[in-house]
């Protein structure tokens, strides 16, 4: 009767790659370049707490990486971000069009700047200057057609680019990861609004 056979055959364990079997997935740890500019820290500066930067300074990357997303989706659709930026609080705005200081407010421009920008954005059929039907001193912009489809287009090329930035992370992932930057946030939003100075 043969002997029962031993070593790691017989237990199952220490398998290598010709057995064509394995134990299971393996857990990777991947670091970044934040883990790597951590360490280098803490070996600079071991006293300090580099613990912020683990969040913080990720939250900056990932910044970066989404605003080239919005240029090229802006670009694709033939406006710059200021334009969009416009654009969309108009298209929010159920088409009964903003004036130009609620616009200014929205997006934390100063009133020459704005006026400057509605001058051009009116000058490429974009938008477009009525007078306000409950004060006729007051001007109010309203959307083109043209500019109603280009914020459109934008506004669904730069979702797909924020999907893509997101594939990482399942629905129950995106979703704790916008309440805890909610948290972070909400501080700042509910500090005075900033003056279109402060602001810039």
């Amino acid at each position: 009767m043969p002997a029962p056979a031993t070593g790691p055959a017989a237990t199952g364990t220490d398998l290598d790659d010709s057995t064509g079997l394995d134990d299971g997935p393996e857990l990777e740890t991947s670091t970044d370049e934040v883990d790597r500019i951590i360490a280098g820290w803490a070996a600079a500066r071991p006293d300090l707490d580099t613990s912020p930067m683990a969040v913080l300074s990720r939250v900056s990357r990932l910044a970066r990486h989404l605003e080239s997303a919005r240029r090229a989706a802006f670009a694709s659709s033939g406006l710059e971000s200021w334009e969009f930026d416009v654009l969309s609080a108009l298209r929010r705005a159920d088409g009964e069009g903003l004036s130009a200081t609620a616009l200014m407010h929205q997006t934390l421009v100063t009133s020459g700047t704005m006026t400057t920008r509605i001058d051009k954005m009116a000058a490429r059929g974009l938008v477009t200057r009525t007078r306000d039907p409950r004060d006729g001193r007051a001007v109010r912009i309203a959307l083109e057609p043209a500019g109603a489809a280009a914020v459109d287009e934008a506004m669904e090329h730069l979702l797909a680019s924020e999907q893509e930035l997101l594939a990482a992370l399942d629905p129950a992932g995106a979703e704790a990861l916008a309440a805890t930057l909610r948290s972070l946030l909400l501080p700042f939003e509910s500090s005075p609004t900033p003056t279109p100075a402060e602001a810039s």
